[in-house]
């Protein structure tokens, strides 16, 4: 309110600091409407526009307890889908501390933790996030791959249970339902889950590539064909899809078929380990040691610590009678996988190829004593 005196010189003081209090309201209140709508940015745009108002807005100071708390949280969400999960953990951490009440914080720090790998903190922070809101599907699905990528099966279905519980429309709890049946050998009820999930969603490629690999491991190549040519043509650059119908192929003995499979995988993924592994298998069983090694080789560098590789490589160089290299690549298997008897069994065959008697029995006793123990 103005204020009046009948001292001009007084007045004009008393004016001139109403003009400047003017001048600061003013300015705090474009201030105000300025965070606000860094506010709504912050939670309604993405990448580096959003990072930005979050910003901005916590910088502000005009925000506190949840409303604060929920720009950390966003900017956190947008620093995760960079793959800075430290910053992400950082201004998640900063969320929970300021409302230490707030799930969905929780949800996000676990999300970081699950992308650097720590499976065992995501899980205590979806725990957390399902304590103080036990309705959110999404808490339920994400600790269930967490406790998946555990081994954990069961838990995560239960998980997966409560998720579809909640949320029964949602296809993406089905599919990961049926990735843990998989996973413990049920392929009929992952099969049951990944139908349901493209029931849901038609258009979800990775549901008809998981559901092709259930059939692909009950022996029904036919139906795993279908199953990968349909998730192909929604991604023509699916590349573990047109890894996995090679695999099909190869199965029913159609190495040309799947040769340009696995061909099309590694023009996709050339960093694609598995897909020169499996070509270098087709090769092998068309008899071209030479390209079967090739492939062993590019599947070795990509993953030094294949063992099947090695093994593959030694079987090439032996059809071809450098046994020395088999027999090196054959001690590469043994010293990733030392309790596979086919390495020792393969590795005496050359040994004897070489004359090398006395270690070949030694190789072959070994088989025995393997087999044995694997029977018992």
């Amino acid at each position: 309110m103005r204020q009046t005196t009948s001292s001009s010189a007084v007045s004009l003081l008393f004016g001139a600091a109403v003009m400047v209090g003017a001048t600061l309201a003013a300015a705090t209140l474009t201030a105000a409407r300025a965070a606000t709508d860094d506010a709504e940015i912050c939670m309604q745009a993405s990448g580096g526009v959003a990072t930005a108002a979050c910003t901005r807005a916590i910088e502000a100071g005009t925000h506190e307890g949840r409303e604060l708390a929920k720009l950390y949280y966003y900017r956190a969400f947008e620093y995760g889908a960079k793959g800075d999960n430290d910053r992400a953990i950082a201004d998640d951490d900063e969320a929970i501390r300021i409302d230490p009440d707030y799930a969905i914080a929780f949800y996000g720090r676990g999300n970081a933790w699950s992308s650097k790998g720590d499976n065992d903190r995501a899980i205590a922070d979806y725990s957390e996030a399902v304590r103080l809101d036990p309705s959110d599907g999404d808490y339920y699905n994400n600790r269930g791959i967490a406790r998946q990528i555990k081994g954990d099966y069961d838990l995560a279905i239960a998980d997966y249970n409560e998720a579809i519980r909640l949320d029964p429309k949602d296809p993406a709890y089905y599919d990961n339902r049926g990735n843990s049946w998989h996973l413990k050998g049920d392929s009929d009820r992952a099969i049951a889950d990944y139908s349901e999930a493209i029931r849901l969603n038609p258009k979800d490629a990775c549901a008809f590539y998981n559901r092709g690999s259930a059939w692909d491991d009950k022996g029904d190549n036919d139906r795993a064909i279908a199953d990968l040519n349909e998730a192909i043509r929604i991604d023509p650059n699916y590349a573990a899809a047109f890894n996995n119908r090679g695999n099909a192929w190869s199965s029913k003995g159609d190495n040309e078929r799947a040769i340009a499979d696995y061909d099309q995988a590694i023009r996709i993924a050339p960093d694609y380990a598995s897909a020169f592994h499996n070509r270098g298998v087709a090769w092998n069983r068309k008899g071209d040691s030479l390209r079967a090694i090739a492939d062993y080789s590019e599947a070795i560098r990509l993953d030094p610590k294949d063992a099947i590789a090695y093994f593959g490589r030694g079987n090439a160089w032996s059809r071809k009678g450098d046994y020395d290299r088999a027999i090196d690549d054959f001690n590469a298997a043994i010293g990733l996988e030392p309790n596979d008897p086919d390495f020792y069994l393969n590795r005496g065959i050359a040994r004897k190829a070489k004359g090398d008697y006395l270690h070949a029995i030694a190789d072959l006793s070994k088989v025995i004593r393997l087999r044995l123990s694997a029977a018992n």
